[in-house]
């Protein structure tokens, strides 16, 4: 069981069925991953505990921020976790969390769950400063509207 006191999270309900929630959230993160006006290139995805998760968000005037780490669990349809303390060859980072989306049937369509878990209340503090209820909010409704388009 996670602190409480660790953890940020944002769920929506969305009104299509969790094969496609679970199609959209995997094979199309690039439309739905950074809150516009930013993108973000996938850089590698490998889909399995240990594998690689890399990424680049860019801002709309040229910001670039990367993000390296691995997958700690990929159960297909279901929920993946990745964290930034390890990057692919198990080099350790100055870990800021672990995050976990999960995807359930609930009232004829899905629940969404986005969850941090940081180390420390330090940590959760800066992510909670950076916007995180507001840019994985808007990241939620990006996947929520592309999953009942």
């Amino acid at each position: 069981m996670s602190d409480p006191k660790l953890e940020l999270s944002i769920t929506r309900h969305i009104a299509a069925p969790p094969a496609t929630v679970w199609q959209v959230m995997t094979d199309r993160m690039a439309e739905w991953w950074c809150p516009q006006p930013w993108t973000v290139e996938i850089v590698e995805q490998d889909r399995r505990p240990g594998g690689r998760s890399a990424m680049v968000m860019k801002g709309p005037n040229g910001e670039a921020m990367p993000q390296e780490g691995i997958f700690l669990a990929y159960d297909e349809g279901r929920r993946f976790a990745f964290t930034d303390a390890l990057d692919a060859d198990l080099n350790p980072h100055g870990p800021f969390m672990v995050g976990i989306f999960e995807i359930a049937a609930e009232d004829g369509g899905t629940r969404y769950t986005a969850s941090a878990r940081h180390w420390t209340e330090e940590a959760l503090q800066q992510h909670k400063d950076m916007g995180f209820e507001q840019g994985w909010g808007v990241v939620a409704d990006q996947l929520k509207a592309l999953c009942e388009a």
